[in-house]
């Protein structure tokens, strides 16, 4: 008995960053395989590889999604941002601003999935979507520092600055209102 796989691929494609990408992949390929492999982009991190860390986290069709969890082939034609498509044009996106101006990281490994994970939070919030913690369910949520807390708890971070990532969500959560409710990559984008 022959004990050796012979994979299988597929061609997909792929839209990063707002660019698009024409790959044949294993069929096995986790989206952050092939984010960091195929296309070099290294920002999101292999963490865990089990989707209980959230150093992977990147936006996939304007969601937030575990790149560890997520079959590239399951998304052909799907468009993924990632933390380096948070900035444009060598601006910081507000999320990003935020979390150097209130040191909302440490060693870095978490910080690209915190900040991709953030970015969706904002837009969540804008979009009216409860979470846990939401307290009034008819009314949109005000994204104080539980709800900060509950949105972001998907992510993890070994440092321990919990205290800066709250402070900058909430933080860019203001920095969005005073923009109009433009969310972290279309004030980049701005």
């Amino acid at each position: 008995m022959d004990s050796e796989v012979t994979p299988i691929h597929a061609d997909i494609t792929l839209t990063v960053n707002g660019q698009e990408h024409r790959l044949t992949t294993d069929t096995r390929a986790s989206l952050l395989d092939v984010l960091r492999e195929d296309l070099g982009l290294t920002g999101s991190k292999k963490g865990c590889d089990h989707g209980q860390c959230g150093a992977c986290t990147i936006l996939l069709d304007g969601r937030r999604v575990n790149g560890c969890l997520a079959l590239a082939v399951a998304h052909d034609g799907a468009e993924i941002v990632t933390v380096e498509g948070l900035a444009r044009d060598g601006r910081l996106s507000p999320v990003q601003k935020a979390f150097v101006d209130h040191d909302g990281f440490q060693c870095g490994y978490c910080t690209p999935g915190q900040l991709c994970s953030a970015t969706a939070v904002l837009d969540e919030a804008e979009r009216g979507w409860p979470s846990a913690v939401t307290q009034d369910l008819g009314s949109e949520p005000v994204l104080d520092e539980d709800e900060i807390r509950e949105r972001m708890s998907g992510n993890l971070c070994r440092c321990g600055a919990y205290v800066g990532i709250v402070a900058a969500v909430k933080d860019a959560a203001a920095r969005e209102k005073a923009s109009g409710g433009k969310t972290g990559r279309e004030a980049a984008e701005a």
